[in-house]
Formats: structure tokens, sequence, C-alpha cells
């Protein structure tokens, strides 16, 4: 059987962060609950949107407000640079983030083919997109 039939979706996405408490705060202002952790060597912590998506903390960032080796340096490396959230209505998220609190670090922009994102960043500098398709 071929991988294109086999994988059927994202379980989790992987995000480094030095703190937990931090972290877990602002993720739940986005909706995210606490699940279990830490667990484990690394160890990990474990959070899940109402949507299904579902978010590992691996808490071994060593600096608590280091760039994002990623995105913050001129020289550009190889890697996941954000994570996207597909959502129904941008205008009403960004709404939502303001009351939140939550700081809006770009946009709302309009790519074209007519798809609309804004961007955040969590407290490690990780960047999380929302993007909504065209209409």
């Amino acid at each position: 059987m071929a991988l294109d039939s086999l994988i059927t979706g994202i379980a989790h996405v992987g995000i480094r962060v030095h703190d937990l408490a931090r972290s877990r705060a602002f993720y739940e202002r986005l909706g995210f609950a606490f699940v279990a952790g830490p667990l484990g060597p690394e160890p990990v912590a474990i959070l899940v949107h109402p949507s299904g998506v579902a978010v590992n903390f691996i808490l071994n960032a060593a600096e608590p407000d280091a760039p994002n080796a990623l995105m913050d340096v001129p020289v550009k490396r190889a890697g996941y640079t954000h994570v996207a959230l597909a959502v129904s209505d941008l205008d009403a998220v960004e709404r939502a983030l303001r009351s939140a609190g939550v700081a809006i670090s770009e946009g709302p922009v309009v790519f074209e083919g007519g798809a609309r994102a804004l961007f955040v960043r969590d407290p490690d500098r990780n960047v999380i997109e929302f993007n909504q398709a065209p209409a």
C-alpha cells in the first residue's frame, strides 16, 4: 500500500519551549486544554484543542528569550518555520485574539488566490498562522 493512502493527518505538532506554565497559559488563551505532563525523559507536556489539533511541548529550551533560530536570524536554515491553523472566520479570530490580549505579529495578509492569514508568536517566539481559505 502506498503512503499517500496510509497517512491520515497530523497527530500532533512538537514545539520546543522554555517554561511549561508560560506556554500553557498562552496556548490555553487559544483554546487548547492541558492533558498531561511533564512526561518522559525529555520531558513533554500535551495540550489538545477542541478542533482535534494537539501540541506537544518539549520542555528543554535553554533560554527564556532567545530569538527563533529559523525565523529571526539573517541566515535562513532548513526546518519547520510555523504551524498554520485553519479558521472559518479570520476577522472573528482577530477580534478574539485581541480580546485575549494576544499580540498579532503580522497581518491580516491576503495571499494570491484569496486566502487570508494573520500571525502571532508564542512566548518562545514560535510562529502560529491563522489561515482562512478563499471564499
